[in-house]
């Protein structure tokens, strides 16, 4: 008995707790060429109506996990059922010496490396890979072997093509999330063009003597009392140095982090850190200068009156 038999309409999804949710609300998904790159090659699939169906999971938060390994996904996705599926997307890796052919290539147009170090993929990479015969996306459907684990007889099916377009939307935050899928992890790739990750450590083959400049090593703490921190001065006349300022940049630290990895909330993260920051801002300077109290004073005592 025929598969359409026993499923005549489409079946209504469990809703999903802190499912991850496309932050595309309607039309494509992803924003930069490379994600749409990506998107393109699930429409060769032509898959119809699942493909429609998997828009709706993906926005919806159907998708409950997703985790990127080195040329392979993994994702849970909740259906109909009790339980949710399993989905396992497999890309087909690059192999080292293929990727060193690659970096070599890469280091002759230094604005390349320049570009993917701040988060962009070039606009003409793919001719690099081409001109090896390689291909930096899948190239056919030999280079994606996909599993669902949910009784739909078609590859991919709904939850195999919500998943995949999330993963398109998170190559617009991180385009070296596709190196990983085929086969490099971005320190590897940094290091084969002879490039070092920033560290904040210091390097063992420094001497100490060189960068203590006689000093000891260990520096002496400092003093507790102000009046002895600021050399003996007054603090009074250092009144300047405690007034707080209001930040050029708002949510510095949290833009270093970056938006975070298929983030679940209704909002983009980084916006709405800023936001957050820009209210607690003033709130904190108040409270810092005493202003805050001062205000509920006011407040108090007007409202008694």
């Amino acid at each position: 008995m025929s598969y359409n038999y026993w499923y005549p309409y489409p079946s209504t999804p469990r809703r999903v707790k802190g499912g991850i949710k496309a932050q595309s609300k309607r039309g494509q998904f992803g924003q930069s060429w490379w994600a749409r790159r990506w998107v393109e090659i699930l429409d060769e699939f032509d898959l119809g109506a699942r493909l429609s169906r998997g828009r709706s999971y993906a926005r919806k938060g159907q998708v409950a996990s997703i985790d990127v390994k080195r040329g392979s996904v993994t994702a849970t996705v909740q259906g109909s059922g009790s339980r949710p599926y399993d989905v396992d997307i497999r890309v087909k890796e690059l192999s080292k010496s293929d990727w060193e052919r690659v970096c070599v290539a890469l280091i002759k147009r230094p604005v390349f490396i320049a570009k993917l170090l701040t988060g962009q993929m070039p606009d003409d990479i793919e001719n690099v890979f081409d001109d090896m015969g390689l291909s930096l996306f899948p190239g056919s459907h030999s280079d994606l072997d996909t599993d669902c684990s949910c009784p739909d007889w078609s590859n991919p099916c709904k939850h195999i093509a919500a998943v995949y377009l999330l993963l398109g939307e998170e190559f617009d935050r991180d385009p070296f999330l596709l190196f990983r899928l085929r086969g490099t992890e971005r320190e590897e790739l940094l290091a084969m063009a002879g490039l070092k990750p920033v560290t904040m450590t210091e390097p063992d083959d420094v001497e100490h003597d060189e960068v203590s400049s006689g000093q000891d090593e260990t520096p002496e703490s400092l003093p507790q009392d102000p009046d002895s921190f600021w050399g003996g001065a007054d603090t009074k006349d250092q009144e300047s140095l405690y007034m707080p300022h209001m930040p050029a940049i708002s949510a510095a630290l949290p833009k270093r982090l970056g938006s975070f990895p298929f983030w679940r909330g209704k909002n983009s993260f980084i916006p709405a850190m800023e936001e957050m920051y820009e209210n607690a801002s003033p709130i904190g300077r108040d409270i810092f200068l005493g202003d805050s109290q001062d205000k509920d004073t006011k407040e108090t005592s007007g409202s008694a009156r």
